[in-house]
């Protein structure tokens, strides 16, 4: 999630110089002999520059709320253009948002409702839902579980990632994922076989398995797909036809989950 605010905050700095350049227009627009009607000077007859620049100055300070109120502006219509892409996305590519047969499931496997998850598992925020997560299926013997690996925050998130795909086919994916979540640090290449040890992993085998083509093949899927629903931080939450970006709680996935099932 602090990868979006991040985001966020970098957009709102790089559309500056463009605000300046609405407010000369403004300052053009309701300039006393604009509104009259007069026509427009032409280049020869352009203000001078240290003049211009000054009276364009001079409107910005005097009406400082119009650059926020832009950028609030812009933000909200680029939030509102990302969601509108994400619910072509989801249609279009539902099979492989919650029916990927690759993809590893929790909960109950022939639930009547969906919640997909893509995390990092060196993301701190998806260490705190997780136990939501298990809060949620608990409650609901109905919800069904898909997990989508999003290693986002470097080689260690990579490995991480891989093993986790390599350990799904020993069938033991959802102890490894569990353990990852809860055991605290770094999860890296020490801890990945620390943990795969803990719960029996053939780790040879796991080692092997990891650098089929076909497991980074998946990773690479997963981020496309990611790209494509607009999620760029974890966790992210699908269930239905919507899309969740940052940690919520308890009451806020339940209230996801109920939205999709209603909607069946």
């Amino acid at each position: 999630m602090g990868d979006q605010q991040t985001s966020r905050k970098l957009l709102r700095w790089l559309i500056v110089p463009l605000l300046v350049v609405v407010a000369a227009g403004a300052w053009f627009a309701f300039d006393p002999a604009f509104r009259l009607g007069r026509p427009a000077p032409d280049a020869s007859a352009a203000l001078p520059k240290d003049e211009f620049e000054q009276r364009v100055r001079d409107y910005i300070l005097n009406n400082p709320e119009i650059i926020m109120e832009a950028a609030r502006r812009f933000e909200q219509r680029q939030r509102a253009a990302e969601e509108s892409e994400a619910t072509v996305v989801l249609k279009a590519r539902a099979d492989e948002i919650f029916r990927d047969k690759d993809s590893p499931v929790g909960g109950n496997p022939n639930g009547n409702v969906t919640l997909v998850e893509f995390f990092d598992y060196n993301c701190p925020y998806c260490r705190q839902v997780t136990p939501i997560m298990q809060d949620a299926e608990k409650a609901d013997p109905q919800l069904r579980v898909v997990y989508k690996e999003f290693p986002i925050l470097g080689p260690n998130s990579t490995f991480s990632a891989k093993a986790a795909l390599a350990v799904h086919r020993q069938g033991k994916y959802l102890a490894f994922h569990k353990e990852m979540m809860v055991d605290r640090g770094v999860a890296d290449e020490a801890k990945v076989l620390r943990i795969a040890a803990k719960i029996g992993v053939d780790i040879e085998r796991m080692k092997t398995d990891m650098n089929d083509p076909a497991i980074a093949a998946m990773v690479e899927r997963n981020l496309a797909l990611a790209q494509a629903l607009r999620i760029n931080g974890t966790p992210s939450f699908i269930s239905g036809d919507q899309v969740v970006r940052g940690a919520v709680d308890l009451k806020a996935l339940q209230s996801l989950i109920q939205q999709a099932r209603s909607k069946q």
